[in-house]
């Protein structure tokens, strides 16, 4: 009988001899650790030239930015940035008094307050269209609703500012076929604003749509098929079965469009400069104009009042629409 197996007259079992070819736990355990360190060290050097570029582009000027919201540095202090004096929260309370910059947040706050739910709204009426209206050339207003998203905002506000022209633009001339003069749209204060929200939710749905139609498409007929069989209508079937469902989408699409639309400066800048009156004046326009003008602690300070603003709205939008499980 082999000795591997049996040993002595006790019959017990005897240790099998050490397999050199087997390493033993400490060495396993050395291993391990020299295996995760090469991993670790082959992570850094992978990420360092991104780890380099943002902590150039991006962590050096927000630190940077922070600190001239806090100091009085203008641009005379560019090459001399260690002459700046530490000012505190003098700029913050000088913008809080500053009637423009006001007038520019509720500008601001206007066009996302209005422009938001109706992109939200436009959009997921789109893609309903598209999920279950619209059966023919479907792919069709697909693109019809995206082009302007990936059309340069100059050249749709050049065309909207065309057609919005008092007397030769389209708008007008259609109104007069009906014995109604229309009013200088982009030079009137009670127009102005309003035409601007209503252009950005018409390029802007056509993103909301692409999210909320693939959102759509991913509710199980399942679903849909016992909600009809339970006997509820078809309002009852989207309100209580698909629209719980696009919580995830309707969150995304609520953030991204949020944050645009509280950053909007590309539409008034084309069209308006900010007029007329400042009644399109934005908050980050105020702030190309400060630091267009060399003030760069004021510029700073308005900047992070718009990160402030962004952030409050982005957690504001996470507890009404993130998921309640």
């Amino acid at each position: 009988m082999s000795t591997n197996t049996v040993a002595g007259q006790g019959g017990t079992r005897a240790q099998r001899p050490p397999n050199p070819k087997r390493p033993s736990k400490r060495r396993a355990s050395s291993l391990r650790q020299t295996t995760r360190g090469r991993q670790t060290r082959a992570a850094w050097i992978l990420t360092a030239p991104f780890l380099a570029l943002f902590a150039s582009f991006m962590l050096l000027p927000l630190v940077w930015s922070l600190l001239m919201s806090l100091t009085d540095t203008k641009s005379a202090d560019v090459r001399t940035p260690l002459n700046v004096s530490f000012t505190g929260f003098d700029n913050y309370t000088r913008l809080f008094q500053d009637e423009q910059f006001l007038t520019a947040l509720r500008n601001t706050a206007v066009f996302t307050l209005v422009g938001l739910p109706l992109t939200l709204a436009a959009g997921l009426a789109a893609a309903v269209l598209l999920d279950r209206g619209i059966r023919r050339f479907r792919a069709v207003f697909r693109v019809g609703f995206y082009l302007p998203v990936i059309t340069s905002i100059v050249a749709i506000a050049v065309v909207w500012k065309t057609l919005l022209e008092p007397r030769v633009g389209l708008v007008n001339t259609a109104l007069g076929w009906f014995g109604i003069d229309g009013p200088a749209w982009l030079a009137d204060t009670r127009f102005a604003l309003p035409v601007m929200i209503v252009m950005a939710v018409w390029r802007n749905l056509g993103t909301v749509m692409i999210i909320m139609l693939a959102g759509l498409q991913s509710v199980p007929h399942s679903l849909m098929e016992a909600a009809e069989l339970d006997g509820a209508g078809p309002w009852q079937r989207f309100w209580r079965v698909t629209f719980p469902l696009l919580r995830p989408a309707l969150l995304l699409t609520a953030v991204t469009t949020g944050i645009g639309y509280l950053q909007f400066f590309d539409e008034p800048f084309v069209m308006t400069q900010g007029g007329p009156l400042d009644s399109t004046l934005s908050a980050t326009m105020y702030t190309y104009q400060q630091f267009g003008n060399g003030n760069y602690d004021v510029a700073a300070a308005a900047g992070y009042v718009v990160f402030v603003l962004i952030v409050a709205l982005t957690v504001l939008q996470f507890r009404m629409l993130r998921d309640k499980d």
